[in-house]
């Protein structure tokens, strides 16, 4: 199941006599969260460091949390900066209830020496800030408010987690992403404390043990947004469940090498993957069959009506005009209330993002950056409830990568042949080129309806014209009926295919079949590694933007008996 990921960044000298009332505090916030939250598991990332870090630790294990607990530093190379012996005591023991994911260190760093800081540990002490704040789901900050330049402190950590700044360094990229993106589901949790020195104090405007939730730099959460949000999560979690057989049973080749079937994080994804994809077809097969059931009555109330108000002795059938009415609205009904549509379109964008960031972290982009992965470029223009997709995906990269910084070159050209594949062959670049064929049959045969009831409605007029002296009133009104026939089919033919977007979806596929040919191209004509992962990158933003924009476009286009 997919879990609330709580992440903690705390100061380490919190006073003596605020920590029982804080613990009491972070106790309750535990309790809300299952409370708010039941069909979520919670899950605690934390760094087990001194102060908060622990102390919140405890709390989330006695809650019945699970405590992954991301380390900057070896435990032995850890422990040197710990002051308190009671503190190692405390770590030890922590570490042996929890799941322990020793962060990739960049350099081979020297033992702490008192008198001389070493910035690259401080360095390392911000990647493991950096990696929980981006992983996690809502950020718990045990902190006074104040703003500091300390690398990797617990004030840089929240700017990091509210706005995007990277710790000790500007990433105008990523930061630019955060600022513009107007979906903001970084959600925070902050606990006021004081500090055990001589301006200890909280920042002005703030009381020791003050409690607040906050979504930005400036603005309070909004609540009711957040709780859809998560609502989302846990549905998408009842759906695993409910159709866990069915899905363990239609599971084929995953997208995860089978040369990382070891791999936690490719495990992680490739399971979230194959749920979310069978969950999207599932759910379309719901859609469409909620779709052809409500448009097919809509098209026999248009008959029964046009026969009964223009042929005699037809009375009955306005008690069926009402009788179809009130079966397409039952239809509709159940389909709105079941969120058919919506989780199709979600359960689909969520499969698509996981299958790009499965085949950039196999390919290794982004590896210098163990803190981006595609859940920072997807479904930026969003609103917070669709933010529940990409906290599916930070679930996913939990996990840093075991293997080599360097995948190997076979690896890469695995990625290519799976990913984009050959034309006529293989890959999505097939897959986009089939679907355009398919969706331009279906919408010939859209407008062959149109144009036979078109040219059926003015063959018949013409006839009329000719003809009106010499026919009985009851050619007339025969022929009437069948010309009003013949425009209600085209009409709700074309109508369903509106709602089924079949226009745009010809454009979506062909769009996709020619960025996913031009990457072919340019991956043809070059067999650098660097350059091959350049053009994979950009190839997985352009689906990921794609994605997103076709998502949000047709997440209004419910099953709706009154728009028909």
């Amino acid at each position: 199941m997919t879990p609330l990921v709580v992440g903690v960044t705390s100061h380490r000298n919190i006073p003596a006599h605020e920590v029982e009332p804080i613990r009491q505090r972070v106790r309750e916030f535990f309790a809300q969260l299952k409370r708010d939250c039941p069909g979520l598991p919670l899950v605690l990332m934390s760094a087990l460091a001194e102060g908060g870090d622990q102390l919140v630790a405890e709390e989330a294990l006695a809650a019945g949390a699970r405590l992954l607990a991301p380390l900057p530093l070896p435990p032995e190379q850890y422990v040197q900066d710990f002051a308190d012996p009671a503190s190692r005591s405390r770590f030890d023991a922590l570490c042996a209830r929890a799941e322990v994911v020793q962060l990739p260190q960049h350099a081979a760093l020297p033992p702490r020496d008192a008198d001389s800081p070493d910035a690259a540990r401080e360095r390392q002490y911000a990647r493991g800030g950096v990696y929980i704040a981006s992983h996690c789901h809502i950020l718990l900050a045990i902190w006074d408010g104040k703003p500091s330049h300390r690398i990797g402190g617990t004030a840089q950590i929240v700017k990091y987690h509210l706005s995007g700044t990277l710790p000790g360094q500007h990433h105008r990229r990523r930061g630019a992403r955060h600022v513009l993106g107007a979906g903001d589901e970084r959600l925070l949790y902050h606990i006021v404390c004081s500090r055990d020195a001589p301006d200890g104090a909280p920042a002005a405007g703030l009381q020791p043990l003050q409690t607040r939730w906050r979504s930005s730099d400036a603005a309070s959460a909004p609540e009711a947004e957040f709780r859809r949000m998560f609502a989302h999560m846990a549905e998408f979690n009842a759906d695993c469940t409910k159709y866990a057989a069915a899905i363990d049973a239609a599971a084929g080749p995953g997208i995860a090498s089978p040369h990382a079937a070891s791999s936690r994080a490719a495990a992680n994804v490739d399971r979230l993957f194959h749920a979310a994809d069978w969950l999207a077809l599932h759910f379309q097969g719901r859609v469409l069959l909620a779709l052809r059931s409500t448009y097919t009555l809509a098209a026999l109330m248009g008959i029964a009506f046009t026969c009964y108000a223009h042929l005699p002795g037809q009375n009955f059938l306005i008690y069926l005009f009402l009788l179809l009415f009130a079966l397409g609205a039952l239809v509709a009904v159940l389909a709105r209330r079941r969120d058919w549509h919506r989780k199709y379109l979600d359960y689909r964008a969520l499969a698509e993002g996981l299958r790009i960031q499965s085949y950039w972290r196999r390919a290794g982009i982004a590896t210098s950056e163990e803190h981006e992965f595609a859940h920072d470029n997807f479904l930026q223009k969003q609103n917070v409830e669709l933010g529940w997709i990409r906290n599916v995906m930070r679930v996913c990269a939990l996990y840093p990568s075991s293997g080599p910084a360097e995948p190997a070159p076979d690896e890469l050209a695995r990625v290519i042949a799976e990913w984009v594949g050959e034309p006529g062959r293989s890959g999505q670049l097939h897959y986009y080129e089939r679907k355009t064929v398919e969706r331009s049959g279906l919408h010939h045969v859209t407008e062959t309806i149109g144009s036979i009831s078109l040219w059926g409605g003015v063959a018949i007029s013409v006839f009329l014209a000719l003809f009106v002296f010499r026919l009985s009133d009851e050619a007339k009104t025969v022929l009437v009926t069948t010309m009003a026939v013949l425009s209600i089919v085209a009409a709700v033919r074309e109508a369903y295919a509106y709602r089924k977007a079949d226009k745009e979806l010809i454009k979506q596929y062909r769009f996709m079949q020619r960025i996913f040919a031009g990457a072919r191209a340019a991956l043809d004509h070059t067999r650098d590694p660097a350059e091959q992962r350049e053009i994979l990158l950009a190839l997985g933003d352009a689906a990921l933007s794609e994605h997103a924009e076709w998502t949000l476009m047709q997440r209004e286009r419910q099953v709706e008996q009154s728009k028909l």
